[in-house]
């Protein structure tokens, strides 16, 4: 097995020098690093986590706790997973998973029993009872959502009240009578997660600004039959009066249940009314027929929570003007949108 000692006879310098160029706690010349990063290159070095940890007083680890809830979008919360794992190995950590069924017990652990050097937390409430002890704890927090009162930490999130608003801004444009929301299942609804509430909001304002004729509908879940009952009701009033009707679905699992159910009733989205999803682009891209869609951006949101977290782990300056930073969504569409007239 190679270890520091056959990098540093390779690199012509002490052991402690490889080790400080490894962990960066010392300054070190341009040159020397040279020669040890190509020692370490030519033998194929891969240092002991465990020692590294020791040397460095870090465990190396980002510790990401995920939504495991019923009615959670596994799907789509899987490209967060990917990216952020990804730019976690770019900077030499790993990962490990917690789910948010431990509540703030389960911080508090990941952070007093040094398992990890800092977390990111998804799925947060508009008041989740996580967020005060996230603030007390010694590692730097950076949360995927943003509560009512982030208390101090830094968060990232897609801008759903934007978000609404393009949906109907989009309907609107294209000369829609009358917008039909077919919102968030209703187990959803009581988890009372922030962007929900941020979605909703935005969808209602560019309504009430477009003096167009507006419902929320909540599905009792995500199946065929959630998706049936809530066309039911969003088609009721319809009858043949011949306007132009827009859906939007907010929630990914529920897109493809919508569609089918459109079709099986003979009204072909594009052709006898429009809708819009909330979703990833491959959600969009594979659905039945393609789905116009309002792109829920989850890598760019990843990216950014993470380039975020490592500034603040290094303690590096991190702009203060806010500590909330959104991305903005965007609209592609395909299908299943009526053309303007």
């Amino acid at each position: 097995m190679v270890t520091s000692r056959d990098v540093a006879r390779l690199a012509g310098v002490s052991q402690s020098t490889v080790s400080y160029v490894m962990s960066g706690r010392r300054s070190i010349s341009p040159e020397t690093r040279r020669r040890v990063e190509e020692a370490i290159d030519t033998l194929g070095f891969q240092p002991n986590a465990g020692a590294r940890a020791l040397a460095s007083q870090r465990s190396h680890v980002i510790g990401l706790v995920v939504p495991f809830a019923p009615g959670a979008d596994m799907t789509g919360v899987l490209p967060f997973i990917e990216t952020i794992t990804k730019c976690a190995r770019e900077e030499d950590h790993n990962v490990i998973l917690a789910t948010d069924d431990e509540g703030a017990e389960g911080l508090t652990r990941l952070s007093d029993q040094s398992l990890c050097d800092a977390i990111v937390l998804m799925e947060v409430g508009s008041k989740d009872p996580r967020i005060p002890v996230a603030a007390g704890l010694s590692v730097p927090v950076i949360l995927i959502g943003v509560p009512d009162d982030p208390a101090g930490l830094y968060c990232v999130d897609l801008d759903y009240t934007l978000a609404g608003r393009m949906a109907v801004d989009e309907l609107a444009a294209s000369a829609h009578d009358r917008v039909v929301l077919l919102g968030y299942p209703r187990d959803v609804m009581a988890r009372d997660v922030n962007f929900v509430r941020r979605f909703l909001r935005g969808a209602e304002d560019a309504a009430g600004a477009h003096g167009i004729a507006y419902a929320e509908l909540s599905p009792p879940d995500t199946s065929r039959a959630g998706a049936e009952a809530a066309l039911d009701e969003a088609l009721a009033e319809r009858g043949g009066s011949g306007g132009r009707l827009g859906l939007v679905v907010p929630d990914p699992q529920l897109i493809q249940p919508t569609l089918q159910s459109l079709l099986d009733r003979g009204l072909v989205p594009g052709r006898d009314l429009s809708v819009i999803g909330l979703c990833t682009d491959r959600t969009a891209e594979t659905s039945t027929p393609p789905v116009t869609n309002l792109s829920l951006e989850p890598r760019d949101v990843s990216r950014r929570a993470m380039r975020i977290l490592f500034r603040l782990l290094n303690r590096e300056s991190v702009p203060t003007t806010s500590t909330v930073e959104l991305v903005t969504p965007r609209l592609t569409l395909r299908q299943t949108s009526l053309p303007a007239r």
